[in-house]
């Protein structure tokens, strides 16, 4: 044998001996993020660049909608200056906020479960403090406790965690108004449900009325009082406070027990309500007379046991005589003596009401719920994955209005449930904010299951979708992406569901499934504050605004609101006049005070207004105007940033040339110390 052929057995039994080459796993899929945000939001798509996870799936209304929550959810931060961002419900004033903040609490349990997906914590850790430092005046029944602990699983922010939790004590303990001691039940007026005209209200009205009265036993606030019970027990823990971990345990224990023996309808095979009041028309703890949507709330927060007597409740849900509308979720079945009639009590047009429309709010909670059942309980009655990815799309299309051309993306309050079209029709419904839709596509569709300890579980719901990528999730001080590719052409990274973090894949199967992966917490990156010196959140007060034309008290506050949006259908912000003349918009702040920057907001729709060709600010010094920063030409339906060194002045003013033809409407103006 030749040294050649030596040397060749040699490496070849060398080789065979040893392992194979591990490989290191591709990296994942990426999403341009610069180009979905230019594509999705124009000129503003600076604000979610760095911010929002990125998304795609082989349904592009899916995605559109996706899109269109997180601008809403944009649209619906409000600067309160040295308070932070609050999240508000309706775009603009209603009635029933609350002064002077147009906060309400209602919604609050949506508000975070979206916002913590953020990649910038600020906007719902803002509001978190808010609520907790004065903000819930418990004007509606709420989950926040429950929400903050949702919160923490997503971020792993102990500190954040538990920094209000004698306050979620407090507020805890003065829902004792609305306790029945010796039925061991929470029962509200259905109005401070946020559900009025509802079953029990209208029964206990005679069928004459329902807004106000009709107080019940209800299967939602119970629900949220366990809800928040069990939260504060492991927040309690967490804490070191054994005792206070050990009652609320207790009181969620007793509350789910009581519950499940006496909110439970046999009969109707459903959780229902029971009349807390007693007058000629119903009797105090009689069960109300209908199956109604909110039956399901107590599998939204898994306080129903995984039994199959529980589960038959489903299956109203897909029955066209009970809940289930053409365009999705009836509020009450069909066959209830009062379905779909119309009280009025603003005016002439239709208004809220909980007797059979859609509502986007509880189709969140539905499906929110029907999400938990089908991830983890094994008896799931009648209703599958591909019963609520078709529920999810319906909801999905609610988001659209109009047709053809004219089809555009606005959400409003509640919905016909044969015809899916808009029912209230008032200018304060466009654009609404009482649900959510970004944590079901997390949670749901994608199906990450944020958990308390170091593990990552992912288990989709998605049925019929050939693919979906989504990153930029964070997730315990990580990045977190996950991948669908049903036979590996999108993609080319092989067929399957994978997982990575921080960009490199850690998991992977060839089928849609649960997986489970350890992932170490990380610290997440600081939140970065910048206080807005330009709010005026009361009329009378400071900074106080002045125009060259549009000199409407109005429209002047509108600008140094703290809210900023660029929808057609809601009028935000000082309007001039479109005379073709050079204008200003001036602030005086009532005190001395070192600017360094200011953000303006322009609106432009195409026809009536525009941006401005030019614009410079300038600070009042020495007894004059005197320019800061270089002029600019300004973004429209975006913000445009003018920076300059650091002055002391009293006021200011923004000098602009108007487009030709155009008027010119600033949605806001900000101002800052740097």
């Amino acid at each position: 044998m030749t040294l050649r052929k030596i040397l060749a057995l040699a490496l070849l039994l060398a080789t065979a001996a040893s392992p194979p080459a591990v490989v290191p796993p591709a990296p994942a899929p990426a999403l341009d993020g610069h180009a979905i945000a230019q594509a999705r939001y124009g000129n503003d798509a600076a604000w979610y660049e760095q911010r929002i996870p990125f998304f795609e799936s082989s349904d592009p209304r899916i995605d559109a909608v996706y899109y269109y929550r997180w601008g809403l959810f944009r649209a619906h931060q409000r600067d309160l200056g040295g308070q932070g961002y609050i999240t508000t419900e309706f775009a603009d004033d209603v009635d029933w906020q609350r002064e002077p903040f147009a906060s309400l609490n209602d919604a609050s349990g949506f508000h975070i479960a979206e916002g913590r997906w953020l990649n910038d914590r600020r906007f719902t850790d803002d509001y978190i403090n808010f609520m907790y430092e004065g903000g819930n005046d418990r004007h509606f029944t709420d989950h926040m406790a429950d929400s903050v602990w949702g919160r923490y699983l997503v971020d792993g922010d102990r500190e954040a965690l538990l920094a209000h939790l004698k306050t979620m004590r407090h507020i805890y303990r003065l829902w004792d108004e609305k306790f029945d001691f010796d039925k061991g039940l929470y029962f509200v007026e259905p109005l401070l449900d946020a559900t009025e005209y509802t079953v029990s209200s209208i029964d206990a009205s005679g069928g004459k009325d329902g807004f106000r009265g009709g107080d019940s036993f209800r299967p939602s606030v119970n629900a949220y009082m366990f809800a928040n019970a069990r939260a504060l027990s492991r927040m309690a823990e967490m804490a070191g406070d054994t005792a206070m971990a050990k009652e609320y345990a207790a009181r969620a224990k007793a509350l789910q027990a009581r519950v499940l023996a006496d909110l439970w309808n046999p009969k109707l095979e459903h959780f229902t309500d029971r009349h807390q009041i007693t007058n000629e028309y119903v009797k105090y703890w009689e069960p109300i007379r209908n199956r109604e949507l909110v039956g399901y709330l107590p599998w939204m927060f898994d306080l129903v046991p995984d039994d199959a007597k529980y589960a038959k409740a489903w299956g109203h849900l897909t029955d066209p005589q009970s809940l289930a509308g053409k365009a999705g979720m009836r509020t009450v079945e069909k066959n209830y003596e009062y379905y779909m009639r119309q009280y009025r009590y603003l005016g002439p047009d239709p208004e809220c009401q909980w007797n059979g429309p859609i509502w986007p709010y509880q189709t969140t909670q539905v499906l929110t719920a029907m999400a938990n059942l089908l991830d983890h309980y094994e008896a799931h009655g009648p209703v599958s994955r591909a019963d609520w990815m078709a529920m999810l799309r319906q909801y999905t299309q609610l988001h659209y209005q109009g047709t053809g051309k004219d089809e555009r993306l606005d959400l409003e309050e509640d919905y016909d449930p044969e015809t899916g079209k808009p029912i209230v029709g008032l200018d304060r419904s466009h654009h609404y904010f009482h649900s959510g839709y970004i944590d079901l596509i997390l949670t749901g569709l994608v199906g990450i299951r944020p958990r308390a300890d170091d593990v990552l579980e992912v288990n989709p719901l998605q049925q019929g979708l050939d693919w979906f990528h989504i990153d930029r999730v964070p997730y315990h001080g990580h990045e977190v992406s996950v991948t669908w590719d049903a036979d590996g052409s999108r993609y080319r990274r092989g067929r399957g569901l994978s997982i990575a973090v921080d960009g490199k894949e850690v998991a992977r199967r060839a089928d849609l499934g649960r997986i489970e992966v350890p992932v170490a917490r990380a610290a997440n990156a600081s939140i970065v504050r910048e206080e807005n010196l330009a709010v005026q959140l009361v009329r009378s007060g400071w900074p106080r605004a002045s125009a060259s034309s549009g000199t409407d008290a109005e429209k002047l506050h509108d600008a140094v609101d703290g809210r900023a949006w660029f929808y057609p259908e809601l009028p935000n912000g000082w309007d001039s006049d479109a005379s073709g003349k050079a204008q200003w918009y001036a602030l005086d702040f009532g005190r001395t005070i070192a600017l360094g920057s200011a953000e303006l907001a322009f609106f432009a729709d195409g026809t009536h207004f525009a941006a401005p060709r030019r614009v410079s600010v300038e600070v009042w010094r020495e007894g004059r105007w005197q320019h800061v920063g270089a002029p600019v030409t300004p973004l429209a339906n975006g913000v445009t940033r003018v920076t300059w060194p650091a002055i002391e002045t009293g006021k200011l003013r923004v000098s602009m040339t108007p487009a030709k033809g155009r008027a010119i409407r600033l949605a806001e103006v900000k101002a800052f110390a740097r």
